[in-house]
């Protein structure tokens, strides 16, 4: 590989993992304490709009899941329902 490449790639990667750290940093040094715990809930309500979504597709997964289960379950009682015990 060339070493121009390399060096491009490597920049691309840090400059791409820089904003997150960046949000991070940036309210732990604000002065004011006011604006400093401003700059933290703000922070806190984009992780939790983040979170948010993959909560709920998890938990529709579930219950995607339990349903099949039930279905499933049903589909067996009615077929040993069907059997001849003792005949």
């Amino acid at each position: 590989m060339d070493s121009t490449f390399v060096k491009y790639v490597l920049t691309a990667l840090a400059l791409s993992a820089t904003p997150a750290a960046a949000l991070e940093q940036n309210c732990r040094f604000i002065q004011a304490k006011a604006d400093r715990e401003a700059c933290y809930k703000r922070q806190e309500e984009e992780l939790a709009a983040k979170r948010k979504p993959a909560a709920r597709a998890a938990e529709s997964k579930t219950l995607e899941s339990v349903r099949q289960m039930r279905q499933d379950d049903d589909a067996v009682y009615r077929s040993i329902n069907n059997i001849c015990r003792g005949c």
